[in-house]
């Protein structure tokens, strides 16, 4: 290898500034293109969804939390003093009037019977006498033989005699009386809960309850109502009947529906002090379920849904849907001066719409005053929305939904029982819209 071919290969490639100039700047302008408009910015006003408010048929409600109760509840008391012979009934079964369902001892009132009665006979014997002394009193006092004392004394001894044989029956009545407290028997039909006295101890009018009663069919529902609430019903279903009108579901304690409906049928006469609240019933039928044999109905084992003392949802609704101006829920925002809405005004402008809301419906809101027919409302993308902003508007988005949770979202509403009256109303809004 030569010296000018070594040299050749050492010297440095020359480059000509101005190349090396442009490609810099170009490299400085692209990166701050790049911190200045990052991925996914908008380029134009945010897209909203718009639905038009409109009139529906709503039926409106309010839930209130009521307890069951049993229209009628008996508790057992034995009546005499004596020992606790028989049982004769399941604990927890029900029971129908007149079944005998525990025996006292009964010797000492039999006897008590017995004694009463032969009584009764050694005073009729004796009136009996009586009134022979007497006839013969009466006779001989119109011949020279009679005299007006012993006359005077016969009628005395029939007079007590009658009244000794009154005695005698009211005293073997009472001891039959006694008697029958032997046999204590179910006053009215119902279920019957456990016996706090077994076999074998003495019972008496101090022992207090043996076991209660309480009737199954029909049950009361009770609940409270503030004091407002009722007057406002009155007034509103006076034309149709009164409260009687209004009409009552139950939901039970796991969230299912119960199938029987329940009647209005007393209100109280007065308001609770304390909570400005007045007590109503209603009247439910509580019906046996299911095929159940003699045999199982009588084991101690419920076969009706509803249980004396059971806390239910009581929802009193209107007894006719009403058509109402409605919008979803979820459009409505509010602030210190209320509940508002986004309109959708000319030039594609959000404007903001002061509103007066009635009772929630499902997933919308009955509105009293504020809106009209045709009204163009924003229900989503009204987070950061102000009044006078660009919109870019579309149909709402539960109206177009995306087509891979379709099936998703079916399964959801299948499952859970929801979504019914958002589907009516042309879907719910999305989530993260305004809340009220």
């Amino acid at each position: 290898m030569t010296r000018e071919t070594v040299r050749t290969r050492l010297c440095p490639v020359s480059v000509p500034m101005s190349a090396f100039s442009s490609v810099a700047v170009a490299a400085l302008f692209s990166g701050a293109a790049a911190l200045a408009a990052p991925p996914g910015a908008p380029n134009g006003p945010p897209a909203v969804g718009v639905q038009p408010v409109g009139h529906q048929a709503v039926t409106a409600s309010s839930d209130y939390i009521g307890r069951i109760q049993a229209v009628d509840r008996v508790a057992l008391v034995p009546r005499v003093t004596a020992y606790l012979d028989k049982r004769l009934f399941d604990e927890g079964a029900e029971v129908k009037k007149g079944d005998l369902l525990y025996v006292l001892e009964q010797a000492p009132f039999q006897a008590a019977v017995l004694a009463q009665q032969g009584a009764l006979e050694q005073a009729q014997s004796t009136v009996a006498n009586a009134g022979i002394n007497f006839a013969r009193q009466k006779a001989l006092l119109s011949t020279p033989a009679g005299q007006k004392q012993s006359y005077d004394n016969a009628l005395a001894s029939a007079r007590g005699g009658a009244a000794a044989v009154i005695s005698a029956q009211a005293n073997l009545q009472t001891a039959q009386i006694q008697l029958g407290y032997t046999e204590i028997r179910a006053p009215v039909d119902g279920r019957i809960s456990a016996t706090a006295v077994n076999e074998g101890n003495v019972v008496s009018p101090s022992t207090g309850t043996l076991a209660t009663i309480v009737t199954q069919d029909p049950m009361y529902v009770t609940f409270p109502a503030a004091s407002r609430d009722v007057l406002s019903m009155q007034k509103k279903y006076q034309d149709v009947g009164g409260l009687s009108a209004v009409s009552i579901k139950l939901t039970l304690g796991d969230g299912t529906s119960y199938d029987q409906p329940a009647r209005l049928d007393y209100v109280a006469p007065t308001v609770s002090e304390n909570t400005d609240t007045i007590t109503l019933r209603a009247t439910v039928a509580n019906p046996k379920r299911g095929s159940v044999t003699t045999a199982q109905s009588n084991d101690g084992v419920s076969t009706r849904e509803l249980v004396d003392g059971e806390f239910v949802t009581v929802t009193v609704a209107d007894p006719h849907p009403v058509e109402r101006l409605v919008i979803p829920r979820a459009a409505v925002l509010s602030d210190q001066e209320g509940d508002y809405v986004f309109l959708l005004a000319a030039g594609n402008v959000a404007r903001r719409a002061d509103l007066k809301l009635g009772e929630t419906v499902g997933a919308n809101a009955v509105v009293l005053s504020g809106l009209k027919d045709g009204d163009q409302v924003i229900v989503d993308g009204i987070q950061k929305l102000h009044d006078g902003a660009k919109v870019s508007p579309g149909a709402p988005q539960a109206v177009v939904p995306d087509p891979g949770a379709k099936a998703a979202e079916a399964e959801t509403m299948r499952t859970n029982g929801t979504g019914d009256d958002a589907a009516k109303q042309g879907g719910t809004a999305p989530a993260g819209g305004g809340q009220h």
